[in-house]
């Protein structure tokens, strides 16, 4: 099966290495975004997906703007492959380019479609509490992750899980998916199902607005909040901005679920729950855990942190650091 490969970020890099695996699979091509910028040094840097490839000395084409580019699009169209495999790519194909492989164009997509279509959906999935997602192949089409459904796998959320971690999950999960999707297509097993538009919901673009913490919120949906948008959360100590990359919530419907490693938190939540303050005030330091923060409703012990001129660290280094007091307040 003769395969073009579109993806550009680290999600991508599953699946382009598990076809690269396989012996009955020909890349014919791997399409990837221009090199940009990136960093401290505003070097000018490739992405993961051009990386792979470059390690596999397979073709790399980076179109601007590929709906555009006409030499691509000549390309693409003589390549005459089976199947274009889209993983994140960044950039809408046209119905041009999506008419030219004899299977179609297949999407490797980081929800349960329809719900999050849309550019995020690994973030918003953990933002708004949920506790499992999974991942969607589809045909694609003309929409906004609005084609015909393939295959689907579900995967747990668990309660201290970030982006990170689950986009790792996810992006080995959807690898094996698409190659699963792939021999069942040309053996024409699969038969597409239509999605509910009814029923979608959308991962809309993240803003820098999203990553302010608004302290009044409840401990879960701070976490969620943290979680979610990793590392980029922050809120004000002492006029500097702290970033804050990883809490627990200390809650009466989440303190059973915290792992061993915090079977402390288990054994004083009776008396964490009887602590009071301001949302934002420090209500108590925790020995090897670090700062207690008192929410709109619950307990967050921040985990992880950064204040602005330093290195990331621990939350209680941070406290013995700063000499965090309890009543400290943090904007």
């Amino acid at each position: 099966m003769k395969i073009v490969f579109f993806g550009t970020p680290q999600f991508a890099v599953a699946t382009l290495n598990k076809l690269i695996e396989r012996p009955d699979l020909e890349i014919l091509a791997v399409v990837t975004q221009p090199d940009k910028r990136r960093g401290r040094g505003n070097k000018t840097l490739p992405s993961a997906v051009k990386k792979v490839a470059l390690d596999h000395d397979l073709p790399i084409w980076q179109p601007k703007r590929i709906k555009k580019d006409r030499e691509t699009l000549d390309k693409l169209k003589a390549a005459q492959a089976d199947a274009f495999v889209v993983v994140a790519y960044g950039q809408i194909l046209s119905t041009e380019i999506l008419s030219m492989p004899k299977l179609g164009c297949i999407n490797v997509h980081g929800s349960l479609l329809p719900q999050y279509r849309g550019a995020a959906p690994i973030q918003w999935s953990i933002v708004n509490g949920d506790r499992s997602t999974g991942i969607t192949t589809m045909l694609m089409d003309k929409g906004m992750d609005t084609g015909d459904m393939l295959l689907k796998v579900e995967t747990e959320i668990k309660l201290l899980d970030n982006a990170h971690d689950l986009a790792v999950t996810l992006a080995s999960q959807g690898a094996d998916l698409l190659l699963e999707t792939l021999f069942k297509l040309e053996q024409q097993t699969i038969t597409p199902t239509p999605q509910d538009d009814a029923q979608a919901t959308y991962a809309r673009l993240i803003d820098k607005s999203d990553f302010i913490i608004d302290w009044s919120k409840s401990a879960l949906d701070i976490h969620n909040q943290v979680r979610g948008f990793f590392p980029n959360c922050f809120a004000t100590l002492e006029d500097k901005k702290l970033k804050i990359s990883a809490t627990v919530p200390i809650t009466e419907t989440t303190i059973e679920e915290l792992p061993e490693e915090y079977s402390s938190l288990k054994q004083q939540y009776s008396e964490l729950a009887s602590l009071s303050g301001e949302p934002g005030e420090i209500v108590k330091n925790i020995k090897n855990l670090g700062a207690v923060v008192q929410t709109g409703s619950g307990l967050l012990l921040l985990k992880q942190v950064q204040l602005a001129g330093k290195r990331s660290q621990s939350g209680w280094d941070f406290v013995n650091g700063m000499r965090l007091e309890v009543g400290t307040k943090i904007d």
